[in-house]
């Protein structure tokens, strides 16, 4: 449990479905003030501003939200007057997507679906977005078939938009160990647990967040990787999958691009 596990090695279990694991994640997102699963209420409405100058929501423009979550950002866009699509892996943020969705009469489509298999209809896009750095949590054969089932479902002149943590934010990060007695449960299990976290970086600039769940009935181990890029790396990745880059900015609101900022933002063109 001590030992640093190999790079990309899997959770035990996809907590995205488990039923308390799911349920404190979407309490995360609806959120207004915090970053810890989607970005806080005041930064989505920002983004999402941003977001229309970069392509406007004039006559039927199709836009993907890959990752879409509890589609707080999808409804953001539906209201702009995008024709949305959401697809999400987790059944409790999708379940919840569409409740709110019709509860305020908007016909974005949600999928529960995990995205690097999902059948995607080509040519069928303006515009995709990938947010929250979910890009950087796939690995590097991954991110290939993500970038090749991207392109393949945008027409022509259509756009890409992600952003990850840049090389800063590898930098930066504190390697630790850390535990804690849960008598009453907690994030991770509603049962007694003990708690037991451990921080690593890796050599690839890859970062590790790894949470050890020991109850008296089961132990589970949950791996949360992200890849950190440089603004040139990103910009290669991107384009050796056929894509030009049509720039690069700080976060997903538009900031200017610098070189001590945790993120980096590209938009992309087909």
């Amino acid at each position: 449990m001590l030992q640093r596990p190999p790079l990309y090695k899997r959770s035990s279990a996809p907590f995205w479905d488990d039923d308390h694991i799911s349920a404190q994640m979407l309490k995360a997102h609806l959120d207004p003030l915090s970053d810890n699963a989607s970005r806080n209420a005041a930064f989505i409405d920002r983004s999402v501003q941003w977001i229309k100058g970069l392509i406007p929501p004039q006559k039927k423009v199709n836009l993907l939200d890959l990752g879409c979550g509890p589609g707080l950002y999808a409804e953001h866009f539906s209201d702009c007057g995008y024709h949305v699509t959401g697809i999400d892996i987790s059944g409790r943020s999708i379940d919840y997507a569409v409740r709110s969705a019709n509860e305020r009469g908007l016909s974005v489509r949600y999928f529960r679906q995990n995205y690097l298999t999902a059948a995607l209809e080509e040519q069928a896009f303006d515009m995709v977005v990938m947010i929250y750095c979910d890009y950087g949590a796939l690995t590097p054969q991954e991110r290939q078939i993500i970038l090749k089932n991207i392109f393949s479902c945008l027409k022509k002149g259509g756009r890409f938009l992600l952003d990850v943590f840049s090389t800063v934010f590898w930098e930066k990060f504190t390697e630790n160990q850390t535990w804690e007695i849960y008598p009453c449960g907690g994030f991770w299990n509603n049962q007694e647990h003990i708690s037991w976290c451990g921080r690593y970086r890796y050599p690839q600039r890859v970062t590790l967040e790894r949470t050890i769940v020991l109850t008296k009935q089961e132990f589970c181990e949950y791996n949360i990787w992200n890849s950190c890029f440089s603004r040139e790396e990103l910009i290669d990745e991107v384009s050796r999958a056929g894509f030009s880059v049509c720039g690069t900015w700080s976060d997903v609101a538009g900031t200017v691009y610098s070189v001590a900022s945790p993120t980096i933002t590209l938009l992309a063109e087909k």
